[in-house]
């Protein structure tokens, strides 16, 4: 499904509270799992992501792995395209170097705790021949996910080529906290990292690796209550940029800014907005996850046997005000009269929860399996009782 800004599910029926003042360029608010926009500022413009840019290259090495193709254990190999002095004035660094021994989980924690553009490299090389061919895989990632203003020419984010949207970005980090939920603990949350160590280091110095420790510098790990990943970045082109996420009461929302301004202080407006982002969607939105109730099977005319088996997608999950859904009821609305043949999957009907105050939420209510049509006679009798049914509704009206 190709997203586009325009389609985002939008609560503004139901805001209940003045929206924050949002001083970056750009900005969205996501319900992490059901995708809710609750906020947007000018959220389908392009911006270069900058160090937001590993996250893509963090999610295609995570994929590798969970498809058996690489390791965490394994050492890879350090490329002299990859070594902290062939990258670009300026860069964050994990500080690769000539003759280092490294593996793959280091990798991924000076990718992201130190936002190592070197580390990025190294990644890249490490599941392409060239850096351009691990942009294509970027590319074809984020293709497959349905975007149309995101796209890649290299792995960390130093090139202000490299383009997403904030509502496109804030979809991807949906998209990853769902397939690498492990993340947010192994590696978006830890505070701090070291490297290189003695074991990393020629033997010649390893009384004296010249180990630098590193602090995430995700500021608002331990300062705001819940939040748990997920990147920073800064380039000139884009300004202060960042994607948080938090949790809180088992809601979790995904915050991303893009834009905050490059000049001193820009890093603090760029917390501060995230920040105020987070409080307003805990304050005033929550996630629901209704269970649903046992369903009975539903009247089925013309075929081989008088009812068929139903059933709704299980994940129901919707998102709310915080003063709404305390008790939740369900009802069935079928889209009589269900008639014979039907496919397996055919939607007949919805199941619609609700609260005291009106409904809340809907879910296609389905078949279990296909049902056949039943013989002349059998179909006979069901006609002559649909017409009478059919006569006695006008008679009471």
């Amino acid at each position: 499904m190709k997203h586009s800004f325009f389609f985002m599910i939008f609560l503004t029926s139901i805001l209940i509270a003045q929206e924050p003042d949002i001083l970056s360029r750009s900005a969205v608010l996501m319900d992490a799992t059901t995708g809710t926009v609750l906020f947007a500022k000018d959220a389908d413009i392009s911006i270069p992501p900058a160090s937001l840019a590993k996250l893509m290259t963090m999610h295609i090495a995570l994929s590798e792995i969970s498809a058996g193709q690489a390791f965490l254990d394994e050492i890879v190999e350090l490329p002299q395209e990859a070594w902290a002095e062939n990258q670009p004035p300026g860069s964050s660094l994990m500080f690769l170097a000539r003759g280092q021994k490294v593996t793959l989980e280091e990798l991924l924690l000076g990718l992201i705790i130190s936002s190592g553009n070197d580390a990025a490299v190294a990644v890249a090389l490490r599941f392409a021949q060239t850096v351009q061919q691990f942009a294509n895989r970027m590319n074809e990632e984020a293709d497959k996910m349905g975007f149309l203003q995101t796209f890649f020419v290299e792995p960390s984010g130093v090139s202000e080529k490299n383009m997403t949207t904030a509502f496109e970005f804030a979809s991807f980090c949906r998209e990853y906290i769902r397939l690498h939920p492990e993340t947010l603990r192994d590696y978006h949350s830890v505070e701090k990292f070291a490297y290189p160590k003695a074991d990393n280091v020629p033997a010649a110095y390893r009384s004296r690796p010249g180990t630098v420790m590193q602090y995430n510098r995700n500021t608002l790990l331990g300062a705001v209550e819940g939040v748990d990943g997920l990147k920073t970045g800064y380039i000139d082109e884009s300004g202060y940029n960042i994607a948080l996420t938090a949790e809180r009461n088992g809601t979790r929302l995904i915050a991303v800014i893009l834009g905050a301004p490059a000049k001193y202080g820009g890093d603090r407006i760029r917390d501060d907005d995230g920040e105020k982002l987070l409080e307003f969607g805990f304050e005033h939105y929550k996630t629901v996850r209704p269970q649903v109730d046992s369903l009975e099977p539903v009247r089925l005319w013309l075929g081989k046997t008088n009812s068929v088996e139903v059933d709704v997608e299980r994940n129901n999950a919707f998102t709310t005000t915080v003063d709404r859904a305390h008790t939740i009821y369900q009802k069935i609305e079928i889209d009589e009269p269900v008639l014979a043949p039907l496919d397996k999957g055919a939607v007949i009907g919805k199941l619609i929860f609700y609260d005291d105050t009106g409904n809340l939420a809907q879910s296609d209510l389905f078949t279990t399996a296909a049902a056949e049509k039943g013989g002349f006679f059998k179909r006979l009798f069901d006609r002559i009782q649909l017409w009478w049914r059919q006569l006695t509704k006008r008679d009471k009206k």
